[in-house]
């Protein structure tokens, strides 16, 4: 087992993981900005480190600075969280060359499926249910109305290099599909680093569903079941749960079985998300793959039992599955997960600012994670999320009515939240029926409005 980890990230992210390697009796080294001189996430830690200015670019994604604390600490391993550089091979690649540990899937496996045409390709090859898509789009507008064409209209622009719904476009014809490739394109250098941008068939009122994967470095690869991320907000996800509603429990079991036979035969070796769609007619298709710890983890703890980044850690430093996971896993009850965003409810724009009054639920069967406190700046040099509510129940019907007491009873005073739109949509007729898809949050909203 390490002896001294770095956590490369900020926040509740930093918190998480920290609460981990507290509880494994690890010592753990915090980095922070200048914004984020003070935060509560510090105080976990056995030391600290500043590592730059605010703006993210020269603190958390200065791949050089990060490598410096690496020395400076004598760390021998480091987690990257979510979000920021956890899903950069190259710096992946770099922590390893140093001697330490990355504390996620070696740097080829992010460098596979970091490029999404070609991650496509590998699935595809190991027999990943797959929509029909394209290859990167050429310049020439003629052979991208061709390969339109040959999927069929409507399809959805999306960008190679990257994920997160950035640069993901549709296109109902090809009136649409030279203005969507531009914009995408752009939207993909800004974003990416590439304009890379390629086509896939777009699936009308699809619904999110992820599966769990977790590997270890001797061959073995299983699932912790799925998740449903259906409800979501320009291609952002604002509510998860699992299991996901109105799918029968061997239909789920059985497409994550196949999942996790996937992610064995390829040799995957640590945490991992496979994205999939699953259209009207029930069928599901290849979306993506996060090489990574997901932000809705929290959910998969909930209905088993199991802490994933206690497990991913265990994986990382040579442990086996057998000696990680329960002999048995299973699903007890149900886990739903809202996000809480500074951001004004309607537009969902970002609502920077200082917390005046931040006052989490203290229900003990509600978990929050955070890492802002009473007092703090939402700055806007950062993801504009502020805090996770998870609740879990014997039924889904419970723990959507726990989540939305305890939404109700989060007190924030100083930025607008999201917090009214989430309860709004957990509210709504279609959610509790479990009729959840990735538009649902509009059509809630359009009818609230009206």
């Amino acid at each position: 087992m390490f002896n001294k980890v770095v956590v490369a990230n900020r926040g509740a992210v930093a918190a998480r993981v920290l609460r981990a390697l507290n509880e494994m009796g690890l010592h753990s080294v915090a980095v922070y900005s200048e914004a984020d001189a003070g935060a509560p996430y510090l105080a976990m830690a056995s030391e600290t480190c500043a590592i730059g200015p605010a703006p993210a670019r020269e603190s958390y994604l200065d791949q050089d600075a990060l490598i410096d604390v690496l020395r400076r600490s004598h760390a021998d391993a480091l987690h990257p969280g979510y979000g920021f550089l956890s899903e950069n091979a190259a710096f992946a690649q770099k922590v390893t060359q140093t001697g330490v540990r990355f504390i996620g899937p070696s740097p080829q496996w992010i460098e596979a499926m970091g490029h999404k045409t070609r991650a496509r390709g590998l699935a595809a090859r190991y027999g990943m249910p797959m929509s029909q898509g394209s290859e990167v789009l050429p310049a020439d507008a003629q052979a991208i109305a061709a390969a339109a064409r040959a999927i069929g209209f409507p399809v959805l622009v999306k960008p190679a290099g990257g994920g997160g719904g950035i640069g993901m476009l549709p296109a109902q014809d090809e009136a649409q599909l030279t203005q969507a490739v531009e914009r995408s394109r752009s939207m993909a250098a800004r974003g990416f680093g590439t304009a890379d941008v390629y086509l896939e068939r777009l699936i009308e009122r699809p619904r999110h569903v992820e599966f769990q994967v977790l590997a270890d470095a001797h061959g073995a690869a299983t699932h912790l079941f799925e998740r449903d991320c259906s409800t979501q907000r320009r291609n952002q996800k604002v509510i998860e749960e699992a299991p996901a509603p109105g799918i029968e429990r061997n239909r789920a079991t059985a497409v994550a079985g196949q999942i996790a036979d996937i992610m064995r035969k390829m040799g995957y070796d640590n945490i991992g998300t496979v994205e999939m769609l699953m259209g009207v007619d029930g069928c599901f298709s290849f979306l993506e793959m996060n090489t990574r710890l997901q932000v809705e983890h929290g959910v998969t703890e909930e209905v088993t039992g199991v802490d994933l980044v206690q497990a991913q850690i265990r994986s990382a430093a040579g442990e086996k599955l057998a000696e990680i996971l329960p002999a048995r896993l299973e699903v007890r009850g149900h886990a739903i997960q809202a996000r809480v965003y500074a951001e004004d409810p309607r537009s969902f724009h970002p609502s920077p600012g200082k917390l005046k009054v931040f006052r989490p639920p203290r229900d003990p069967g509600v978990r929050v994670e955070t890492g802002y406190a009473e007092g703090r700046d939402v700055t806007p040099h950062y993801d504009p999320m502020i805090a996770k509510v998870i609740v879990h129940a014997p039924t889904r019907a419970r723990a959507i009515e726990r989540l939305c007491g305890a939404l109700e009873a989060f007190e924030i005073q100083g930025p607008k939240t999201n917090i009214p739109a989430a309860l709004a949509v957990l509210r709504s007729e279609p959610f509790r029926a479990g009729r959840v898809h990735t538009g649902l949050i509009a059509e809630v909203l359009g009818q609230t409005a009206n």
